[in-house]
């Protein structure tokens, strides 16, 4: 771990805890050249994720992404930054879990729209609008015509992915 003040590789952690939601570690630092003190937070990892592109490719999963894109629908909506790092690291957890080392990109959709479903309306139809390319006013008025309680919705729209060229 690099010193974040002077750069140095070597630094010594002087404590490790659990995080209140028990997915990362923190560690409290000290830098052996300069002296100073820095927390890092450490994220466990089950298991490297691949994620297939519906072209075809395979990029590493990027746990950054997901979160920038639930943090987004999100924005300006009463779910706290505690609930939202919630919801992440729940998506996180169903992947690893699923023993696939290789991950559907439409499917981390689909869970992420499943879970902003259960949390905000609006937050699911921000992530829809994007994750399902709309194009048209009238995809958004048939996705809110979908939504029924209970139902999750958008099943048969196409997916940005099938429909870029």
């Amino acid at each position: 771990m690099h010193c974040p003040f002077c750069g140095h590789e070597d630094t010594q952690v002087k404590d490790s805890r659990s995080t209140e939601d028990g997915v990362a570690i923190r560690r409290r630092r000290v830098c052996g050249a300069c002296g100073q003190r820095f927390t890092t937070i450490e994220r466990v990892q089950l298991r490297e994720l691949v994620v297939t592109k519906m072209d075809g490719r395979r990029v590493p999963f990027d746990r950054d992404k997901l979160a920038r894109s639930i943090r987004v629908a999100l924005r300006k909506r009463p779910v706290d930054d505690d609930a939202q790092e919630r919801i992440v690291n729940g998506l996180v957890r169903q992947l690893e879990a699923s023993g696939d080392g290789e991950i559907a990109s439409d499917r981390i959709g689909r869970l992420a729209m499943d879970a902003l479903r259960r949390v905000d309306d609006v937050a699911y139809v921000r992530f829809a609008s994007v994750y399902r390319d709309f194009r048209e006013v009238a995809a958004f008025s048939q996705l809110l015509t979908d939504m029924k309680p209970g139902d999750e919705g958008l099943e048969g729209l196409p997916s940005r992915e099938r429909t870029e060229k």
